[in-house]
């Protein structure tokens, strides 16, 4: 009886030697996270999926990408408590920092603080071959597609053509469908901010020929004249079959930003995660190759989360600012 006894209670070590438990999640932390990215067809879209299905796995619990109509509904949704981490850009944050703009009601959005780098946005205006159109100015008199309304494009494109004195007629909706409207003529182009290489455009690249508007020199002067925190941007010549030469442009960098009540344990799990996990994260999307701890000096104005800002100080990075 004493030889059966050992015999199970060797069998019963040998079991649990093999058994490796899943990491103990913090008590505190969410059951679940969501993160608001943007519209189907854009980059912050697929981004967003990739970087969602990285935290599942590396926090141990369910992170899902919520699809919006980018930076300024994600500000608003993480004021409400309906997302915990979300996309913007610099200059759609800034808007929201200061209640600068229509749609933050006048209120200054506060709550949101910065997590990592993630990369720049170009703006990017394209046409089919066929339009005839062969400039920015030209777009006057047009139909063009500038994403959701709550989008960086939605939110800068209209002043863009304020100051560039152009009259185009603006056609809001998600990028995917848009694109289709391209196609099927139904609208003369896309004036897009975006990581590139920006999936619509590859979808059209596909279907037919297309050509990129060039910005010239003295428009990008007046743009950044009129809207100081655009910086230059190049698209490299090759992002896009069509892009035979590199393409100069104004643009805003983007970031992930959480809500300041996530825990700061949390926040740090996410920014380790990220950057753990890099290569991963730009086979879901070349853009990605910026998201890089180094570009954290990309954001000028916005409080970083504790718990991002301890990831960086442990990583020898100086001159944080830090949220309250």
């Amino acid at each position: 009886m004493l030889r059966i006894a050992a015999k199970f209670f060797a069998m019963f070590l040998v079991l649990c030697s093999g058994y490796q438990p899943a990491s103990a999640v913090e008590p505190h932390w969410p059951a679940s996270l969501t993160i608001g990215t943007a519209s189907p067809g854009g980059t912050y879209h697929a981004y967003g999926g990739g970087l969602a299905r990285i935290l599942t796995r590396a926090l141990n619990i369910p992170v899902v990408a919520r699809a919006t109509e980018g930076p300024g509904q994600n500000i608003l949704l993480l004021e409400a408590g309906e997302i915990q981490v979300g996309f913007v850009t610099l200059g759609v944050a800034l808007q929201g920092w200061n209640g600068s703009a229509p749609w933050t009601g006048g209120k200054q959005l506060r709550t949101m603080r910065a997590l990592f780098p993630m990369y720049d946005t170009p703006f990017q205006f394209m046409v089919r071959e066929e339009s005839g159109i062969h400039s920015v100015g030209e777009l006057s008199g047009k139909r063009i597609g500038v994403g959701p309304q709550g989008g960086t494009s939605g939110a800068y494109i209209p002043e863009f053509f304020k100051v560039l004195k152009v009259d185009a007629s603006l056609v809001h909706g998600e990028w995917a469908e848009l694109a289709n409207q391209v196609q099927a003529g139904a609208l003369d182009g896309l004036a897009v901010a975006a990581g590139v290489p920006f999936p619509s455009f590859i979808d059209l690249e596909q279907k037919g020929k297309v050509r990129y508007l060039p910005v010239t020199p003295q428009q990008i002067r007046d743009l950044r004249l009129a809207m100081p925190e655009l910086g230059t941007s190049v698209v490299g010549a090759g992002t896009y079959p069509s892009l035979r030469n590199n393409y100069g442009t104004v643009g805003l960098y983007n970031f992930a930003v959480a809500h300041r009540d996530v825990p700061a344990d949390l926040v740090y799990a996410i920014v380790d995660a990220v950057f753990a996990n890099h290569d991963e994260l730009v086979e879901v999307h070349s853009a990605a190759a910026e998201t890089v701890p180094a570009n954290f000096t990309r954001n000028s104005f916005l409080p970083f989360h504790d718990g991002a800002s301890r990831w960086y100080q442990n990583h020898g990075a100086i001159g944080i600012t830090r949220g309250d």
